[in-house]
């Protein structure tokens, strides 16, 4: 579904990327493992076309889609759950959900507004609510929830875990495999890197802009380097 080669990009005179490539079939769970500052959010930016690059291709479905525009890429099937969440605050949950079918204003959306609280009940029950004043779990689900609300078939899921309490965790990650389920392909960063390489299918590992190692997920999470190195066992 996804294939990047040599894909190279930066901010200014600093190159972040060096000639990255990877790919992801249809219905995996393909995480990406690394410590900060190896590049894996300016790699998934990229690949939403929120991030320029300076070189290098990106295929979805065989299409090179490097060049087309950010919007384009969410036509065509590519959704982010950026860092940080990143939500309209001041606007209610379900507003914010709504937002997220923006793209496919001229549909009609309610099949996926209903599916996206039977995915998460909390959210229909705090529909009304602000979206700045929801817990750090509930952002983080509103973020996810928003961007199904594109209808994606590649969603990119960069940090989902981050700052939530480990029951909160758990649930993300059993979210993630529930959309597996459903049939959805995902690229996953995930700073839980032996909770995220045990629900993937394959895994690559990001050192510094150049991927160093990939393979089965289970293959890297037992690699003792990597142990060592990247997952702090």
């Amino acid at each position: 579904m996804l294939a990047v080669e040599n894909l190279r990009s930066g901010y200014g005179r600093i190159e972040a990327l060096h000639g990255v490539s990877l790919d992801v079939a249809a219905g995996e769970i393909v995480t990406l493992v690394g410590a900060n500052g190896a590049g894996k959010t300016t790699l998934l930016r990229a690949i939403s076309g929120v991030q320029p690059i300076s070189s290098g291709r990106i295929y979805f479905d065989g299409s090179a889609i490097e060049y087309t525009p950010p919007h384009e890429r969410v036509a065509l099937g590519i959704a982010q759950v950026p860092e940080g969440r990143q939500l309209f605050a001041p606007l209610s949950v379900e507003d914010n959900l709504k937002l997220g079918a923006w793209r496919r204003r001229r549909i009609d959306s309610s099949t996926d507004l209903h599916r996206v609280y039977d995915l998460f009940p909390m959210l229909a029950e705090l529909r009304h609510t602000l979206a700045g004043a929801l817990s750090g779990g509930q952002q983080q689900l509103l973020a996810i929830g928003r961007a199904l609300m594109a209808n994606p078939r590649l969603l990119l899921l960069d940090e989902p875990s981050m700052g939530l309490a480990p029951i909160l965790v758990d649930q993300i990650l059993n979210v993630i495999l529930q959309l597996k389920g459903e049939g959805l392909t995902l690229l996953l960063v995930e700073q839980n890197a032996v909770a995220a390489l045990g629900i993937a299918d394959r895994g690559y590992v990001l050192e510094t802009g150049t991927i160093s190692a990939s393979g089965a997920a289970a293959d890297i999470k037992n690699d003792r380097r990597i142990r060592e190195a990247y997952l702090g066992i």
